[in-house]
C-alpha cells in the first residue's frame, strides 16, 4: 500500500456541502484515508509515495450501486427484450440460477465485481440468492478477491415454494456461520445484509422473524417491495410503520406501487429506497419513484439491478433517474397547459443519489460517499481529453450527463488503486474470462445460443 498518494491539480467534486467542487486541487491519501484537500499541497517525498498529475481529470466518490444481484454476470445480456415474469422465468423458478454450481459462483461475482468496478463502482450491494452454504462461501469469496468494498446480502433461492405470501420456510439459517466466519471484523470492505423476500413473498411472521435475526447481527436488511401488480395496494410500508419495524437498517427495493404517503413514512423513519430506473421502466415494475422519495423528504438511491439486461454502470441509472423524473413533471406541466422554465431535478441531485446518497443507504456514509478528510479513499478519476466530454464547462454535467465507463481513466478504493491509465490492475482477467466463459457455457447449456423473449 502507497504510504502517501497525492492527487494533483483536479477538478474535484467532494460531494461534501462544506467544501463543495474545486478546481486545481490536491487530494492527500496515506494509506486507505483521505487526509487533505487543497490547492498546492505540500508534497512529502517518501519512500513509498505516489504522485498522480490528475491536470485535466474530474475526480468524484467513487459510486455506491445498491441493489445489484452480482452473479448474473455471466447470463449478461441474454434479456436486453425480457419481462419481469420473462426474466422470473428464466432465471429463477429451477430456471438458470439452479444451474449455478459452487465454483461458477466464486467466478460469477469475482467478475461481477470486477465489470463494477472498471465503471468507477467502488460499493455495492450483492444482493444475493444462494442455494447452498458452499455456494455462499464462493460468493463472497469472489467479491474478496476483487477488491471492491460490498455489502453482501445472503438471501433466499429464488425457487417457487420461498417465493409466497403463504411461505414460513427460513432462508437465513446460515447467517451465524456466514457472520462468524466472514464478518467478524468491522475493519474490512465486506460487511454483511440480510437479502429477505418481505412481506410481499414470505408470511408476515416469517418476515417478522427474518428481521429481528438481521438486528440481532447487525445486518443492513433488504427487500423488494412495491413491485408491478405483485405490490400494487399491499400497503406493506403502512404496515410495517404501524408495528414499529421502519428504521435505517432497511432499505426497499424499487417500491413502484406503493403508496404516496408510505414514501413519508420512509424518509421520516430513515428507511432506504434503491431505485433501479432503467429495469424498472423495461421490465413492467412501474414508473420511478425517484420523485416521490424526495417530495417526502427522502434521498433515493440508484441500483443497476441486473445485466441480463442493462449495462452494468452508473452513468447509464444516473441519466435514466434524472430524465425519467424531468419527463414526468415536464409532461405534467405540459398537460396543464404550461412550459417547463426550469428543471426541477438537477445533474447534481443524481450524483448525491448515486454517491453520499447510496452510502447512507447501505449504512456506509461514515466511510465513503464524499471525499471528505478522514473518510476512506474511495474515488474516481474521469478522463476529460475524449470528444465526448471536450472541452468542460461544467464538471458536474459533464460527469452526469456525458461521461461513460470508457472515460474512467482511474479507481481507487481504500486508498488503492484498482484501475490506472483506463486499465484494470488485475493479472488474472484473462484466467477469470476463461473460466467465465466455460461457466456461463454450462450454465446456459444448449439453449445459450437460442435465447430470446419469444
Amino acid at each position: 500500500m502507497t504510504a502517501n498518494l497525492f492527487i494533483k491539480n483536479a477538478t474535484i467534486i467532494t460531494m461534501d456541502p462544506s467544501l463543495g467542487t474545486l478546481h486545481n486541487t490536491d487530494m492527500m491519501i496515506s494509506d486507505s484515508l483521505i487526509v487533505r484537500i487543497g490547492a498546492h499541497l505540500d508534497v512529502y517525498e517518501e519512500e513509498n509515495s505516489e504522485i498522480v498529475d490528475a491536470s485535466g481529470m474530474i475526480v468524484i466518490p467513487g459510486f455506491i450501486d445498491t441493489h445489484r444481484h452480482v452473479w448474473e454476470s455471466l447470463v449478461r445480456n441474454i434479456g436486453a427484450d425480457w419481462s419481469l415474469n420473462t426474466y422470473m422465468q428464466h432465471i429463477y423458478y429451477g430456471g438458470y440460477g439452479s444451474r449455478l454450481r459452487v465454483e461458477d459462483s466464486y467466478i460469477a461475482n469475482y467478475l461481477g465485481a470486477m465489470e463494477a468496478i472498471n465503471a468507477g463502482i467502488t460499493t455495492l450491494l450483492d444482493w444475493n440468492m444462494t442455494y447452498s452454504s458452499e455456494h455462499t462461501d464462493e460468493f463472497i469469496r469472489g467479491l474478496q478477491r476483487s477488491g471492491i468494498r460490498a455489502v453482501y446480502a445472503l438471501g433466499a433461492s429464488g425457487e417457487r415454494e420461498y417465493l409466497d405470501r403463504e411461505s414460513r420456510l427460513t432462508t437465513i439459517g446460515d447467517i451465524k456461520r456466514v457472520s462468524e466466519r466472514f464478518f467478524n471484523s468491522k475493519d474490512q470492505l465486506l460487511t454483511l445484509g440480510l437479502a429477505i423476500r418481505g412481506p410481499e413473498y414470505s408470511h408476515w411472521d416469517t418476515f417478522v422473524e427474518e428481521i429481528n435475526i438481521g438486528r440481532d447481527y447487525g445486518a443492513l436488511i433488504s427487500m423488494h417491495l412495491g413491485v408491478g401488480n405483485w405490490g400494487a395496494q399491499q400497503r406493506s410500508i403502512t404496515k410495517m410503520f404501524k408495528e414499529g419495524l421502519l428504521a435505517p437498517d432497511i432499505n426497499i427495493v424499487h417500491g413502484n406501487m406503493m403508496g404516496d404517503d408510505e414514501f413519508k413514512m420512509m424518509a421520516d423513519t430513515g428507511a432506504s429506497l434503491s431505485v433501479t430506473p432503467e429495469i424498472e421502466m423495461m421490465m413492467g415494475h412501474g414508473y420511478p419513484v425517484t420523485g416521490k422519495m424526495i417530495e417526502a423528504g427522502g434521498v433515493p438511491s440508484l441500483g443497476i439491478d441486473v445485466v441480463t439486461s442493462t449495462a452494468g454502470d452508473m452513468f447509464g441509472q444516473m441519466r435514466f433517474a434524472l430524465q425519467a423524473e424531468r419527463a414526468k413533471v415536464n409532461q405534467e406541466m405540459l398537460e396543464e397547459g404550461g412550459m417547463p422554465d426550469q428543471l426541477k431535478l438537477t445533474a447534481y441531485d443524481v450524483l448525491n443519489f448515486a454517491t453520499i446518497g447510496g452510502a447512507k443507504a447501505l449504512g456506509l456514509d461514515h466511510k465513503v460517499g464524499s471525499l471528505t478528510p478522514g473518510k476512506e479513499a474511495d474515488f474516481l478519476l474521469i478522463s476529460t481529453k475524449e470528444l465526448n466530454m471536450f472541452p468542460i464547462h461544467d464538471p458536474i454535467g459533464a460527469a452526469v450527463q456525458f461521461a461513460n465507463p470508457s472515460n474512467v481513466d482511474s479507481v481507487y478504493i481504500a486508498g488503492k488503486a484498482m484501475k490506472r491509465g483506463g486499465v484494470l490492475i488485475n493479472s488474472e482477467m484473462d484466467s477469470l474470462r476463461k473460466k467465465a466463459t466455460a461457466s456461463a457455457e454450462f450454465i446456459l447449456g444448449s439453449r445459450g445460443a437460442s435465447i430470446s423473449s419469444h
